[in-house]
């Protein structure tokens, strides 16, 4: 028989109801000779909760203090979830991070595992009891609790499933698997019975927000099988694996997109040596994630450079940007908020070639304007009018045949 490691969110636990049918479906892998490891987030809607009681205090509680109390929103789910297995007569263990051995490093709020020794949850497991381990969460080596960021329960799972060399680590969520873009946009989106960690990765950091891009990390470098499905139905979801051959002759995977990013153009910017420097330089310090950048050379010895950051960073940003500019002498500084980036992903694309002609071409039919394009192997970005977002989406779609199995 198999072990399992199973991953459950917040809605498929956002209550008492959904914890007993999420008890139902573990008992039943477990009568049928497996070993089972369930990772589970706190229940919908508690997380926010939590730190909006704190904000209730200070709008800037200390982070340290923060995950303390965020970490009692999967304490408390473990719990009834054990607690809801034994009054069914099934064998438990609830476990928190810092009992299942889950070192982290002391980055509070957004912590990375360094090392999951699992002995207590290996010990458990050799005494044929369900073990239910909080996500989201761990300890850093002087044993204060930490947490793993938004979608870190993916991670936990993802992580205890290649400490203990699981045969699988299933991620139950509310959507039924990896679809070739979002349903909700493109009605003829098709569900992928298969996907490689590559082209997962780039769909998770390019909008997709079924799969924490760190816990596909983690699934890749340990070659852990990820099978992503619903809590709410029996059907086979989507197989996250290694690349083969068959994967390679689909040219085109899925189409993604964002609304989450912000542009912003420093104009008229002296061309010489260690001015991007100290342009980059000022937006690292403040902790703030570059992705595109552009820059367009002009004969009067200036140039254009032009960036994108999250928009939940933009203004900042923007403040820095216009000091730097002022000290090195640029023009201006222009901003945009309301731009969306949309990319097609495969790994097929490694060997096939035409995939940008068509995509531009497609894009162009539909008089969208591109202003800032990306490239990696097995992806092309580009940037464009957020009002274009999902008309774009379902072109590019239907112009790479994504629909047809």
């Amino acid at each position: 028989m198999a072990l399992i490691v199973q991953k459950y969110g917040g809605t498929s636990v956002g209550d008492l109801d959904r914890i007993r049918s999420v008890a139902h479906r573990v008992s039943k892998i477990y009568s049928a000779g497996n070993d089972v490891v369930v990772v589970l987030s706190a229940m919908a809607g508690v997380t926010d909760g939590l730190i909006q009681l704190a904000r209730t205090i200070t709008n800037d509680p200390k982070k340290q203090e923060l995950d303390v109390l965020l970490a009692t929103g999967e304490q408390t789910t473990v719990s009834l979830f054990c607690i809801m297995l034994e009054s069914m007569g099934y064998p438990s263990k609830s476990l928190l991070g810092y009992q299942a051995e889950i070192v982290t490093d002391r980055a509070f709020g957004h912590a990375r595992i360094l090392d999951i020794k699992a002995n207590r949850i290996k010990d458990l497991i050799s005494k044929r009891k369900i073990v239910a381990v909080a996500g989201f969460q761990g300890r850093d080596a002087k044993g204060n609790i930490t947490t793993l960021g938004r979608g870190g329960s993916d991670t936990s799972a993802v992580a205890l499933a290649a400490a203990l060399k699981a045969d699988v680590c299933e991620i139950y969520t509310d959507v039924d698997g990896v679809y070739t873009t979002d349903p909700n946009i493109c009605k003829r989106a098709r569900k992928l019975d298969r996907i490689s960690y590559d082209e997962m990765l780039e769909m998770a950091s390019l909008g997709a927000k079924i799969l924490q891009i760190r816990a596909v990390e983690f699934a890749k470098k340990f070659n852990v099988p990820i099978h992503v499905r619903s809590s709410f139905n029996e059907e086979e979801g989507t197989m996250v694996v290694e690349e083969d051959k068959d994967m390679e002759r689909l040219v085109v995977s899925g189409i993604s997109y964002s609304k989450d990013d912000a542009r912003i153009t420093l104009a008229g910017v002296p061309d010489r040596p260690g001015i991007a420097s100290l342009i980059f330089t000022s937006i690292s310090e403040a902790g703030i994630v570059v992705d595109m950048i552009i820059q367009n050379t002009r004969k009067s010895g200036l140039t254009d450079l032009t960036f994108t950051v999250p928009k939940n960073d933009y203004q900042t940003a923007m403040s820095i940007q216009k000091e730097i500019a002022h000290a090195i002498g640029a023009e201006e500084v222009l901003g945009d908020e309301h731009i969306a980036k949309v990319s097609v992903i495969g790994v097929g694309m490694r060997s096939h070639s035409g995939v940008a002609a068509k995509m531009f071409s497609t894009l162009a039919n539909e008089n969208i304007n591109i202003m800032m394009i990306s490239t990696s192997e097995i992806k092309i970005s580009c940037v464009i009018e957020e009002k274009y977002t999902e008309l774009a989406v379902r072109v590019l779609h239907n112009a790479f045949g994504l629909h047809e199995a």
